[in-house]
């Protein structure tokens, strides 16, 4: 008995570790973003400045990269967190110690949103050059706009998009099915998975404004609702449908 209660308390402990990491690193990157957005782009001209447009150095297009980055650590991470301390649990309950393995997980995990962000940063940096992004980061375009929600609505229909949704709501599934990978190649599975149900809505940070604080944390809360709520696949379903019936009307009205 006395051996079960040690057991016990390691969980609890383990558990409480990863948790305070995982909102340490959420609360950081979330810091990050509001500090780079507390300055309105779109407020210069009501300042009496002038917006122009960004020269994309190798500092500028670095500081991008970073802002992408840490928007996708903030709004996905939280979402992963069932599946993170489950791997956990189960890491220490067959007799490893498993906050190195937990962080290998979590590390793969990140990498495939670290590369979503690097093709994010190349398409901002592709739509600037076009002259169809706002100084507040937001698509100046009707056809765009519209383009993106219609697709993002689409896909939110998809066999594809159920498949990984799937997964992502079943931690236990995925680790039973995934167990025999290595913690990093678990992590980027998970990872795959995540990006296969995430990654069109995502593009509609074009549409709001990749700098607009409440567009971020509607999608982040969406994605963590659709991942961890009873009725998560329907609510998808409910915004694809709404999505591809707003993006329809923005291009029949432009």
């Amino acid at each position: 008995m006395a051996g079960a209660g040690l057991f016990e308390r390691a969980l609890r402990h383990d558990r409480a570790v990863v948790l305070t990491i995982l909102a340490v690193v959420t609360a950081l990157a979330w810091i990050y973003i509001i500090a780079g957005a507390g300055m309105d782009m779109a407020a210069m001209p009501e300042m009496g400045m002038v917006a122009m447009p960004a020269v994309w150095t190798p500092l500028h297009a670095t500081l991008v990269l970073v802002m992408w980055a840490a928007m996708m650590v903030a709004m996905m991470l939280p979402s992963a967190a069932p599946v993170i301390l489950l791997f956990s649990t189960v890491k220490r309950k067959n007799g490893f110690a498993p906050h190195s393995a937990t962080v290998l997980f979590a590390l793969g995990y990140i990498v495939v949103w670290l590369s979503f962000s690097l093709v994010a940063t190349i398409a901002q940096w592709g739509f600037e050059r076009a002259a169809l992004l706002s100084p507040a980061m937001a698509s100046t375009s009707t056809g765009l706009a519209g383009l993106l929600l219609v697709a993002a609505g689409c896909y939110q229909l998809t066999p594809q998009k159920d498949a990984c949704l799937r997964a992502c709501r079943s931690p236990l599934e995925f680790l039973s099915s995934q167990w025999r990978r290595g913690p990093l190649s678990m992590g980027l599975r998970h990872g795959l998975y995540c990006f296969g149900c995430c990654w069109a809505l995502m593009l509609t940070l074009f549409v709001g404004g990749i700098m607009n604080l409440l567009w971020i944390a509607g999608l982040a809360l969406f994605v963590l609702a659709e991942k961890i709520a009873p009725g998560g696949r329907w609510l998808g379903r409910i915004a694809g449908v709404s999505l591809v019936a707003w993006g329809s009307a923005i291009l029949l009205s432009s």
